[in-house]
């Protein structure tokens, strides 16, 4: 076993004529709960795409706990022990909450029909059993019957977070978890990654809310203008020239900021 669950070494990715991945590579260290953060437009979103096979890599490798995945089928990442979640919530809004945890588990059951009849029709169903206590763990197991439709957007964010663990992941990916919540969701959020890590998953996180980095994270990693500029710990990351210039825009004949300043929040990323 190797001390990296995800190693990416020299992965590129263009767009026509337009290179948006320049040479990345990166360790991601086994238990560890890192960031891959950057202003809009950086790559972020690109990164994890390639990861999990949405768009093949131009060049490069990606390697999950010592096996290459580069050129595996999106659909198998999740059996080889990769799952995420996305910017946009991607929940069923017209089934339940179970019901839609239970949909994170194909990867493992036998068929698909296994998990699929009956869907929620029986308790002793195994795989809707084990949906509940999933959602318990992770605080919301009062909601299993609701329709996800109508809960709050913070409850909805945090059982794609389960939904995505379902499949017992070895590495989670989580793009944008905090986008749109308030502090108290914000608050709980973070609370359920920390027990998730607890429990030996490893978490890489795309994020632009540079408080929640601070406190959950252990390292960071810093893309701009698809290239890799800095890596290190939050604190180190925060107080880097190179990170200042790229969320700041600050000349090099301007006086830099005030140490207590930090990166600027932003909203989306269109990469």
């Amino acid at each position: 076993m190797t001390d990296n669950v995800l190693t990416i070494s020299g992965i590129h990715k263009s767009f026509g004529g337009l290179k948006v991945i320049d040479d990345v590579s990166l360790d991601v260290r086994r238990g560890s709960r890192t960031a891959l953060i950057g202003p809009n437009g950086a790559g972020k979103t690109t990164v994890f795409n390639l990861l999990t096979g949405v768009y093949p890599i131009d060049a490069g490798t990606v390697v999950l706990d010592g096996m290459d995945i580069s050129h595996v089928p999106s659909q198998d990442r999740v059996i080889h022990g990769m799952s995420r979640s996305f910017q946009n919530i991607r929940l069923m809004p017209h089934l339940s909450t179970v019901e839609n945890v239970m949909l994170g588990q194909h990867a493992r059951a036998r068929s698909f029909g296994s998990l699929m009849f009956p869907l929620g029709l029986f308790s002793g169903n195994k795989w809707r059993q084990e949906a509940e206590e999933a959602l318990a763990n992770a605080g919301i197991g009062t909601y299993p019957g609701e329709v996800v439709a109508n809960l709050p957007y913070g409850v909805q964010k945090r059982i794609e977070v389960v939904r995505a663990l379902v499949s017992q992941p070895k590495l989670l990916l989580l793009d944008e978890p905090a986008a749109g919540l308030n502090e108290i969701e914000t608050r709980q959020l973070q609370e359920l990654l920390e027990k998730v890590s607890a429990s030996g998953v490893t978490i890489l996180v795309v994020e632009h809310d540079m408080h929640f980095v601070r406190n959950l994270c252990d390292h960071v990693v810093v893309l701009n203008f698809g290239q890799k500029i800095f890596e290190g710990t939050p604190d180190e990351v925060h107080q880097n020239p190179a990170v200042l210039e790229a969320y700041l825009g600050r000349d090099d004949t301007q006086p830099g900021p005030q140490s207590g300043s930090q990166p600027a929040k932003e909203t989306t990323d269109a990469s």
